[in-house]
């Protein structure tokens, strides 16, 4: 029997109003368009206003996804959220989005694998559906990323944006050849000094200390990172590929997590493919965390440049660390 396969059946995203730029950046903390832009490729960021938290994005993102595929929420089996910026610790950001879209029937949950998030969510739905448990589940990137930056670290504040992005998976048909095809994914739990966010968990609950200390805002090492993540994942866009007998040449277009321009460009490299193939929203967003994936996905799937049958290819690193691929054969038509 040929084994039940979870596909997108639909994908959309929703970002703030308020943009960020290197010119805003400049009058904040030392440094300047020129090197924000040659060392990241970002040029602006999104934020979201005060008040507003990581479900409200992934709220909006998941009611334009219903829109789009037409369906009532109350047919939503599961809502999986990936995010390191939940509303709070409990509950979950998932259930909170459950309620705000009227989710009725759903049960939800967070995962936290940083940037990574996003992937490994998509991983445990397309199980849930392979398994024949669930027909469909919505999977969610949302981060407000503003909420633990500093923004005099002008290290970090120059990288990071907000945003959410949403697809929902549901089973192929007996006879599609489309869906998620495969997925890779690692952790190393050794690259937690490198990247992390120090309070606000049970080891450094909130006091006076932390907070005066900063350690309720993201810490980067940034030079361990970057040449962690150039070779992760390199290495993971070309293991996925060969492991399914697949190289470059076959690939419509690399959907990269938008961290860092020249990280992008050692993966697409390493695939052979030009910059045409490659997808690219960092410039416009900045690192969105679990948002970035799905977020450039619904761009490209609305400009036209993902059609029914092309062959993809996510590739991901994050804090952990934790990275990832997975092989995708797109499976909706922009006309429908």
């Amino acid at each position: 029997m040929k084994k039940q396969r979870a596909y997108i059946s639909a994908i959309q995203h929703w970002v703030p109003d308020r943009v960020l730029t290197n010119a805003d950046l400049e009058k904040m903390v030392d440094t300047t368009d020129e090197w924000i832009r040659t060392r990241t490729g970002i040029s602006e960021r999104r934020i979201l206003g005060d008040g507003k938290a990581s479900s409200d994005m992934g709220a909006e993102a998941v009611k334009l996804l219903l829109q789009q595929r037409q369906m009532d929420p109350v047919e939503i089996d599961v809502i999986i959220v990936a995010t390191v910026t939940p509303d709070m610790f409990f509950p979950s950001t998932g259930n909170l989005i459950q309620d705000k879209v009227g989710a009725k029937n759903a049960w939800a949950f967070d995962i936290s694998a940083a940037c990574s998030g996003f992937l490994y969510a998509l991983a445990l739905g397309t199980q849930i559906i392979e398994a024949g448990r669930h027909s469909k589940i919505v999977v969610v990137g949302t981060d407000k990323m503003s909420s633990i930056t500093n923004y005099n670290d002008r290290n970090t504040c120059v990288l990071f944006g907000d945003a959410a992005g949403a697809v929902l998976l549901e089973p192929a048909g007996e006879d599609d050849d489309f869906g998620i095809l495969d997925f890779i994914l690692h952790s190393d739990g050794s690259g937690a000094e490198y990247l992390h966010m120090k309070a606000g968990g049970s080891k450094y609950p909130a006091t006076l200390e932390t907070v005066a200390n900063d350690w309720h805002y993201i810490y980067q090492d940034g030079k361990t990172v970057f040449k962690f993540a150039v070779q992760k994942m390199a290495d993971i866009s070309e293991e996925v590929l060969i492991r399914n007998n697949y190289s470059g040449k076959d690939v419509k277009l690399l959907v990269p997590h938008q961290a860092n321009l020249r990280i992008i460009d050692a993966a697409a490299k390493r695939l052979g493919l030009p910059p045409e193939q490659v997808l690219i929203n960092i410039d416009r967003f900045g690192n969105t965390t679990a948002a970035t994936i799905p977020l450039a996905l619904s761009e490209a799937f609305q400009q036209g440049r993902v059609e029914k049958n092309d062959l993809l290819v996510f590739a991901t690193f994050g804090a952990g660390f934790t990275w990832g691929s997975a092989l995708v054969r797109w499976g909706i038509d922009l006309k429908k």
